[in-house]
């Protein structure tokens, strides 16, 4: 392997490290904080929601969760049962929740795309 490459692939570790860094969440205390307030909806792991009105919340991005979990505790977004249960998370907590979801495997996929199977 030439050090060319050898030293693309470790900036490309490095960078990889450090968005997982800049996340802040920890996604075993996600987990346990989304089975008391998420799963009787979304499901555990956040793939198989109750019913289709509720969204796959696996495989989302955590910028993604943190923005609409946020959104919904300050009130930006309004949905009366989702604003109950993110006024009970604190800012950490949101971060875990979202490095839970988005570290499970997901069902989705873009309709444009091929289905991966």
């Amino acid at each position: 392997m030439s050090a060319a490459l050898r030293g693309l692939m470790a900036l490309a570790l490095g960078l990889a490290l450090s968005q997982a860094a800049l996340a802040g969440g920890n996604a075993e205390a996600g987990k346990a904080k989304a089975a008391q307030v998420c799963a009787a909806c979304h499901s555990a792991d956040g793939a198989k929601p109750t019913t289709p009105e509720y969204p796959v919340l696996a495989g989302q991005h955590d910028e993604y969760l943190v923005r609409a979990l946020s959104d919904y505790k300050s009130g930006k977004r309004k949905n009366p049962i989702m604003n109950g249960f993110a006024a009970t998370l604190s800012a950490q907590d949101i971060e875990d929740v979202a490095a839970w979801f988005s570290s499970q495997p997901t069902t989705l996929y873009t309709p444009h795309e091929p289905e991966i199977r």
